[in-house]
């Protein structure tokens, strides 16, 4: 099977244009095939705080209404999209920007109202996903961007958290390719001290996920990233790592990675 690096990127790396351009520059260098998935969480809500558009969280996930969704749509499916589709494109990297609505590629349901109404977010499962085309583009030498907006094919879009988006998109592309996800930011790795950029935890299986949550050295944001880290390997994910966006050639590498692994 043919290797395929799926990379989720977020983080402040998208809000700097000189680090997000050196990513960019940085991935080039990659021969396999690659989807680039992007979040923009904190551009959101720096333009939800202008706009006077209350946010809300909780365990690291967006409650969404119809203000925050038409907000989201613009600044992810738009400017960020584009950005990064522009500055790969200058680097020599062929690509298309998408979002889920995008030629079907990304379906999803609305989240069932549970203790908690996340409003329009969009869960999606491996069935979601439009491998055919996706596979096409690739076997074209194109890479997908993908936002984290998706669809339900009756008309209504959704915010879906991207790194779950990242984790069922790996999942489903497994069947056909040997896949490697890799979610990059500013951080180095799972640090064991937020405060200490060299106190990455190298390796991570499921029991010393729930010590370390239990402990609170593991909170917030990173709850939903390791929850798609462990679904995506159970899912058939052969490998994932969570690492700095400018240490990703260093992890292409099962003998060089820099960053926490997941393992079984």
């Amino acid at each position: 099977m043919q290797t395929l690096n799926i990379i989720k990127i977020g983080g402040d790396i998208i809000n700097h244009e000189l680090r997000l351009n050196q990513f960019i520059s940085l991935i080039s260098e990659i021969k396999t095939p690659m989807i680039l998935i992007h979040g923009g969480g904190k551009l959101l809500d720096q333009f939800a705080t202008q706009l006077g558009i209350e946010q809300q969280m909780v365990d690291g996930r967006r409650i969404t209404d119809a203000a925050t969704l038409a907000l989201a749509t613009m600044v992810y499916a738009g400017g960020i999209n584009k950005k990064i589709v522009a500055l790969c494109q200058s680097n020599g990297i062929q690509t298309i920007g998408l979002s889920g609505a995008d030629n079907n590629c990304l379906q999803a349901h609305q989240r069932k109202i549970g203790e908690i109404d996340f409003g329009f977010v969009g869960d999606i499962i491996k069935e979601g996903v439009n491998t055919k085309f996706i596979s096409l583009l690739l076997s074209q030498n194109i890479m997908p961007v993908f936002c984290s907006i998706t669809h339900d094919n009756q008309g209504q879009l959704f915010n879906t958290n991207a790194d779950t988006l990242a984790s069922v998109l790996a999942q489903a592309m497994s069947s056909y390719y040997e896949v490697q996800l890799m979610y990059c930011f500013e951080k180095n790795g799972v640090l064991r001290n937020v405060e200490d950029e060299e106190s990455v935890i190298p390796n991570i299986n499921a029991n010393e996920y729930k010590i370390l949550q239990q402990q609170g050295i593991i909170s917030q944001g990173m709850i939903p990233k390791l929850d798609n880290a462990f679904a995506a390997i159970e899912g058939g994910v052969c490998r994932v790592i969570i690492a700095h966006a400018l240490n990703i050639l260093k992890s292409q590498h099962e003998t060089d990675y820099v960053g926490t692994k997941i393992i079984r």
